[in-house]
């Protein structure tokens, strides 16, 4: 089967040092072309990975990709408020998309974003790699399968600190705070665990330690996902704490990954005592694979953007009971 072109576009850390190295453990995409406004990292990728003059691209010469069919996957990488500006480009350039998390900065981009979709007949997808993690598939079937006992309640927290002045750091390029940068990995762990979607959530904000740093976002957030059968997903986000967790407490023990979300050296360990071990997974070229396999055989994305939405919705409802201080429930 042909392999699938990809063009990476915005070429910072994740883009450099995560995905364009995963291109060499891809089975069914490749690097086709990169789009970068710094034309020192187009020359990185051409003596790094062998591209050619012709394959980068600057972002004034975005519409030309529409005549390049090497390129059939087009990767958004870059900060969140430019998610649905350059997402929508790309489909109206007769590209399939992959967007990487969030979504967009609002719902109202999500939303653009799946009109703009169903517009033009090309798909998006969201780079929620670690669906296509072992130890995340093993949490998913230790959930379902009460292998250490019935499910009460599941721990999740994913912390990191960024340096000031980051664009991360500003309510207007990200859309928020660690939520919608980190805290989005614990939603989407506790819907892909348990196979259900949130009907109720609560949020507290804990009191900024940087005021200068947290100017108008979140420094850090504890939030609770209510379940349609009970069971609360207890979870926390910081921009000022170091943590990487998910837990499933059970009647008869736990199970956890500690590490969880990082991009290797994941770790699981079990009450029972069971020894639960898999080799290096590369993430991100198993994800490019299965979105890519989707797009030719004309399948559903296992990652589709109606996921994305579904999140930036949640992390509205989580937004307006942190404001409020109240329940929220919702809709999708």
């Amino acid at each position: 089967m042909k392999k699938s072109g990809i063009a990476l576009l915005g070429l910072g850390y994740y883009a450099t040092q995560q995905l364009a190295p995963a291109f060499r453990e891809t089975r069914h995409c490749y690097l086709a072309a990169v789009i970068t406004g710094d034309r020192n990292k187009g020359d990185h990728f051409i003596h790094e990975y062998g591209l050619t003059e012709r394959q980068v691209y600057t972002y004034d010469q975005f519409e030309a990709i529409r005549q390049d069919d090497t390129i059939e996957i087009i990767y958004v990488v870059l900060p969140h408020h430019l998610h649905a500006e350059f997402t929508i480009r790309a489909l109206e350039a007769g590209k399939h998309v992959i967007c990487e998390k969030p979504m967009g900065a609002t719902v109202a981009d999500a939303e653009q974003m799946m009109a703009a979709s169903k517009r033009t007949g090309k798909s998006i997808s969201i780079g929620y790699r670690l669906h296509f993690d072992p130890y995340h598939q093993e949490m998913i079937r230790l959930y379902k399968d009460q292998v250490v006992g019935k499910p009460l309640s599941i721990e999740c927290s994913f912390s990191f600190v960024p340096p000031k002045n980051v664009w991360r750091l500003s309510k207007e390029a990200s859309g928020g705070g660690p939520l919608v940068d980190v805290g989005i990995y614990c939603i989407q762990a506790a819907c892909y665990i348990t196979g259900q979607l949130p009907v109720a959530v609560t949020a507290q904000s804990l009191p900024v330690t940087d005021p200068e740093k947290f100017n108008g976002i979140e420094d850090t957030l504890s939030f609770q996902l209510e379940m349609p059968d009970g069971l609360i997903v207890h979870c926390r986000t910081s921009f000022s704490e170091t943590s990487s967790h998910l837990r499933i407490n059970t009647d008869n023990g736990w199970a956890e990954l500690n590490p969880a979300f990082n991009y290797n050296g994941l770790q699981m360990i079990r009450s029972d005592g069971v020894l639960t071990t898999f080799p290096p997974c590369p993430q991100q070229a198993l994800q490019m694979d299965a979105i890519a396999q989707a797009i030719r055989q004309n399948g559903p994305s296992p990652v589709p953007g109606s996921m994305g939405l579904r999140d930036m919705k949640i992390i509205e409802a989580l937004y307006t009971s942190m404001e409020a201080g109240i329940k929220v429930p919702l809709q999708y």
